[in-house]
């Protein structure tokens, strides 16, 4: 054990001095893709899937300043099934804007994001179509955001007397804690308020899991509201389907 020890030590003396490699610069730009497949499309605690399976996918595109731009899109059943539009079963998202970080472990982001859902505009029927401006901040793992309706109505709905609900709002906080051993632990609660129409005003939470099995991330989440959902108003009563009911939703996601 003392000549190996020796003879490490004079091969260490005389080597030539090891410097650390330098680490890869970040690329400029940035293209990423995702594709999941979840048993129910659950958004802001309501099933835009009408409580069926859905196919989901998208692209990102990151610039080294923080600019980003993206398009993601989905199968979907209440726009056809509650008459807004015709040869309707797609939502596409597309959106943009700045992100970065300050201080110690603070982010933020701000953007814009239009929700739009191909089709045939049915006569006398409120577009669904919907623009957001969007503004978070995060620290570490837990992360608010606040979501500002920016055109004239938020997806269909309208006022009692048909006003517009131009400045409607979602808040919602997040948390997504890292577990190590590619689990990971979500808690989140969210506010919804519809302007000019209260009752479709609501309160959803959600609790999940999630397990990267090394070529995707599994999922399981259970999501809830206090919507009104198939009964007295019905305001989340789509096709004779309750949409904001309690749910657990499984997913198999991929990010390549």
């Amino acid at each position: 054990m003392k000549k190996s020890l020796i003879a490490l030590a004079l091969v260490s003396a005389f080597a030539a001095p090891a410097f650390a490699e330098e680490a890869a610069p970040t690329p400029v730009h940035t293209v990423t893709g995702n594709i999941a497949v979840v048993s129910n499309y659950v958004f802001r605690g309501i099933s835009q899937s009408q409580n069926k399976p859905a196919l989901q996918g998208g692209f990102d595109y990151a610039h080294v300043s923080g600019l980003y731009a993206g398009f993601w899109a989905s199968n979907v059943g209440w726009v056809d099934a509650g008459g807004y539009k015709a040869n309707n079963s797609l939502e596409t998202d597309f959106y943009a804007g700045y992100k970065g970080g300050f201080a110690d472990d603070f982010t933020f982001d701000v953007g814009a994001i239009k929700y739009y859902y191909p089709g045939t505009a049915v006569a006398g029927k409120v577009t669904p179509d919907t623009i957001e401006g969007y503004a978070a901040i995060g620290w570490k793992f837990v992360t608010l955001k606040y979501s500002h309706t920016l055109s004239k109505y938020m997806v269909a709905w309208s006022g009692s007397n048909g006003e517009n609900t131009r400045n409607s709002n979602y808040l919602d906080l997040s948390a997504n804690y890292d577990l190590g051993n590619g689990w990971g632990v979500q808690a989140h609660v969210g506010r919804q308020e519809i302007k000019n129409y209260a009752p479709a005003s609501y309160t959803d939470w959600k609790l999940g899991v999630t397990k990267d099995i090394g070529y995707g991330v599994v999922g399981l989440a259970y999501t809830d509201t206090d919507a009104d959902s198939c009964n007295g108003a019905a305001d989340y009563c789509w096709n004779s389907k309750s949409v904001a009911k309690a749910a657990a939703t499984l997913s198999f996601s991929k990010t390549f």
